[in-house]
């Protein structure tokens, strides 16, 4: 039976011009790698950033009207530091949520710059 392996990548939202607020957050806030867009989709605004080095991707699509279609909508990106991100995000100015525990998942949510919501964790074992 054919099963799934992995995300690969989550697109998301942004208004027309919002290119620089997106690279500002994701790439220098989160520190991910800006990567280029395939040549088939050089006539669209897309800005691609890397989550890791296998493979996971985040799609930042320009959309006319964007907004929420639920307010917990949001992706999740594993870190390898979640108080050294809080930190960093609240540096830049950014408000953390802290919501409730889950055992060895340390987490927290962020608002990017375009009001999608972003959860950082932080994967130290088993959730038992």
């Amino acid at each position: 039976m054919p099963s799934v392996k992995r995300l690969q990548h989550t697109s998301i939202p942004m208004p027309p011009g919002g290119d620089d607020d997106a690279r500002a957050f994701y790439g220098e806030v989160l520190g991910m790698r800006e990567i280029p867009k395939p040549e088939g989709l050089a006539a669209m605004t897309v800005v691609w950033f890397a989550a890791n080095d296998e493979g996971d991707e985040v799609h930042v699509f320009k959309e006319e009207h964007p907004g929420p279609n639920s307010a917990a909508q949001h992706l999740c990106l594993e870190v390898d530091d979640v108080e050294a991100y809080k930190s960093r995000l609240r540096d830049h100015g950014y408000e953390v949520q802290i919501p409730e525990t889950i055992h060895n998942r340390p987490r927290l949510f962020v608002r990017d710059p375009f009001a999608n919501l972003i959860e950082l964790v932080e994967i130290r074992g088993q959730y038992v």
